[in-house]
């Protein structure tokens, strides 16, 4: 597939994060001391902002409250050097969500409905999503409609323009929830040229647990998308036009699981649109992924070890 060096269009949830971090089990009924903080957040935003982060010219397209949460969420892009087209409304609060993380550094995630939920596609702001090179979308905007019919919409909008279009799907649980055939029936046709799934949704989707025999198949599903795996401690893997290439991982130090995901792709994302192989982008991905483990949080503040990797 033939990329050149293009901005990057995400749109999706916006939302903010309030980080549940314990140090010991967390016991029903019981009480215990841990962290609790919020921080912006947002699959999609992540996305965004870690696309950002790895140099890329950024615009985030999704819904906020016209509320406080709100006005901190425009501000956390701009000073994260995303672009935003934000569409404000009264009727809903801006996206929040609980993320416990407990003793072991696994997330769990409780999802409320906020105004990220509600995106219509008459607000769609189609010349910023028209004039990127290329749309990222994740599961998020597909599990209830709307905001189903804007995700679709703005993918097709970026396909007649002759974009690329990346997908994340999300979440394993909520695509069980949603059933798998429904799922694929919402997403297989929108001409996704890059499909980002983990190895559980990988195993969800296809019921095939090992990852490369999945990736063939996902890659028939999506119609010879560019397929890559993320396997968490175990690296990547990458299967474009028949080939596979095994990523494998330079550390595992878990502290917070929360928004590895997330600044994978964005990592890769950012290298693939400026015309690395695959291959390569994937392994620049694992280095970030990596880096975020070993942090709280889906957006740690960069250090030293980071700017390594950025400038690596």
């Amino acid at each position: 597939m033939n990329v050149e060096a293009s901005s990057i269009c995400v749109l999706g949830d916006y939302a903010w994060d309030v980080l549940i971090r314990t140090n010991s089990e967390l016991l029903r009924g019981g009480d215990t001391f841990g962290e609790v903080v919020l921080l912006p957040g947002g699959s999609a935003a992540n996305v965004a902002v870690w696309a950002a982060r790895c140099g890329r010219d950024v615009t985030f397209v999704g819904k906020i409250g016209r509320d406080r949460m709100g006005t901190l969420g425009r501000e956390d892009l701009e000073r994260e050097g995303v672009q935003h087209r934000l569409i404000e409304t009264d009727a809903h609060a801006t996206g929040s969500v609980a993320v416990f993380v407990d003793h072991t550094g696994e997330r769990s995630m409780v999802s409320g409905h906020g105004a990220d939920f509600y995106l219509l596609p008459s607000e769609l702001p189609r010349r910023a999503i028209a004039s990127a090179g290329h749309l990222h979308l994740t599961a998020w905007s597909f599990f209830t409609d709307p905001p189903r019919s804007a995700a679709r919409e703005a993918a097709r909008t970026a396909k007649v323009a002759g974009a690329t279009l990346s997908f994340d799907p999300g979440s394993f649980q909520m695509i069980g929830e949603m059933g798998v055939e429904s799922f694929l029936a919402a997403t297989t046709d929108m001409g996704v040229d890059v499909f980002l799934p983990n190895k559980e949704e990988a195993t969800m989707l296809t019921g095939i647990p090992d990852p490369e025999a999945a990736a063939e198949r996902l890659a028939e599903l999506f119609d010879g998308a560019l397929v890559v795996v993320k396997l968490d401690a175990d690296g990547a893997l990458v299967l474009e036009d028949g080939t596979v290439s095994h990523i494998p991982p330079t550390s595992n130090r878990l502290v917070d699981a929360t928004g590895a995901g997330d600044s994978f792709a964005g990592a890769f994302l950012s290298r693939w649109t400026s015309g690395v192989s695959a291959a390569a982008a994937a392994a620049f991905a694992v280095r970030v992924a990596e880096w975020v483990i070993e942090h709280p949080g889906a957006r740690p503040a960069a250090d030293a070890a980071l700017r390594r990797v950025l400038d690596a």
